[in-house]
């Protein structure tokens, strides 16, 4: 018999989920209230255009001018609002030449936290890498309405790789180290403030019939936040992989997720929980430290899962990817507790941490309220217009019938009652008679 976990907690909690797709939309799905409920979408940004699929997005959720940064297929880098999709600037990391060449997409996208809350000029701080290995740090100050943006100082550039692709860009916690990865390239760090790289991984060595197999990286995290000397890595080998910076460049542990390329791998704030998706659909989590399987997620998905994202709040994860729907599991029983269709194949996920659900709850009740006044009030007007001025209106076959049943009775009564008239005029006439 297999074994079953009953689902306590039905229903989701009050979350906010931003995706993103292969036409370039943005969809916006909340759970809504106090209490557990369905999360459903809400809202729709962009329009559709396979050329600027979203490749990678960042997004920094502060309760003060959040931000949220998309990088297209095109090779634009677009900043929005992610309350209400508004645009504030926009520019392309190939500048002048226009659209980025096919095999020099963006491969990894950053919006650093560290910002200006002024609310007369912001300023934002991005960093994007190719998969050619080039790699841009730029500060760009924006006026807090629709303007165009000036660059603050000429960004700083370089390659963090001399051949293979770049398929991996992670930035730590601290936001000073980047760590960057990808087909024949092997996972190195580098100090962002001097762009200089401070570590490298060194190459597997052959197996025992002596070939070689060059890494490929496809997914990276960081361990914790405040250290970034752990990190684990997906490779297209179905290999999961834990180094340590401080004890030696080769892994320090390693193991095998069943037989597709890993797609997408998050941590959880416990520091020791990693949540691991694949090729083929499967999601589980597992203990870095001794590398041991806690459980698979239940509610199989039929597409290739490409985001697996932690909520910093609830004990839920959300994952995306190619079969078109948005799944939210709870992290304790690993159910799943939501499941949305969204059209489209989906590329990217990301929470909006600082959503509660009750200021949004709050917001649609009085706009709830507003329509419904409004329409009291239109109602109360066509009332009093219907009071002044009559309105004929036909009479239906049923009220004909009726009035017509009644008419047929009155003329059988006003009959009978002749016939009573004249008979009691007979009897009197006899009576008379014979008393003469």
């Amino acid at each position: 018999m297999p074994r079953v976990i009953s689902n306590e907690t039905l229903g989701c909690p009050p979350i906010r989920a931003l995706t993103f797709d292969s036409l370039g939309l943005i969809k916006v799905t909340e759970a809504r209230g106090k209490e557990r409920g369905t999360p459903t979408v809400v809202n729709s940004w962009g329009e559709m255009n396979t050329s600027r699929s979203v490749l990678a997005a960042s997004m920094d959720d502060r309760l003060n001018n959040p931000l949220l940064a998309v990088a297209r297929k095109d090779g634009n880098i677009e900043v929005l609002n992610p309350c209400n999709g508004d645009l504030h600037f926009a520019y392309s990391v190939f500048g002048d030449a226009g659209s980025s060449p096919e095999d020099n997409e963006v491969s990894g996208l950053h919006l650093f936290r560290k910002q200006k809350d002024d609310h007369t000029e912001r300023s934002c701080t991005l960093l994007t890498c190719t998969k050619k290995g080039d790699v841009s740090l730029r500060t760009v100050q924006f006026p807090d309405a629709r303007a165009d943006s000036t660059d603050e100082a000429a960004p700083k550039t370089w390659r963090a790789c001399g051949s293979g692709e770049l398929l991996v860009g992670k930035v730590d916690g601290t936001e000073n180290f980047g760590l960057f990865g990808g087909k024949r390239v092997e996972v190195n760090i580098w100090d962002l403030e001097q762009c200089t790289k401070i570590w490298s991984a060194k190459s597997p060595p052959k197996d025992n019939l002596g070939i070689f197999t060059p890494t490929w990286f496809t997914c990276a995290a960081f361990m914790s936040n405040d250290d970034h000397r752990k990190f684990v890595t997906g490779t297209k080998s179905h290999q999961v992989r834990l180094y340590d910076v401080s004890a030696q460049r080769r892994p320090v542990m390693s193991f095998d997720f069943h037989e597709t390329a890993i797609t997408a791998i998050t941590e959880d704030p416990d520091g020791h929980t990693v949540y691991v998706g694949n090729a083929s659909a499967d999601l589980a989590a597992f203990d870095i430290r001794t590398g041991k399987l806690l459980g698979s997620f239940l509610g199989k998905c039929s597409g290739s899962i490409r985001s697996v994202v932690r909520h910093p709040h609830h004990q839920v994860i959300a994952s995306c990817g190619l079969d078109r729907y948005l799944r939210v599991y709870d992290v304790k029983t690993r159910q799943l507790i939501s499941a949305v269709f969204l059209k489209q194949h989906l590329t990217g996920l990301v929470f909006d941490s600082g959503f509660s659900g009750e200021a949004v709850a709050n917001t649609v009740v009085e706009a709830e309220t507003e329509e419904t006044m409004e329409q009291e009030g239109q109602e109360e007007e066509n009332d009093d217009e219907t009071e002044e001025v009559p309105v004929k209106r036909k009479k239906s076959k049923k009220e004909k019938r009726s009035r017509e049943k009644v008419s047929e009775g009155e003329e059988i009564d006003k009959l009978r009652s002749k016939k009573t008239r004249d008979h009691k005029k007979k009897t009197k006439k006899v009576k008379h008679t014979e008393e003469d």
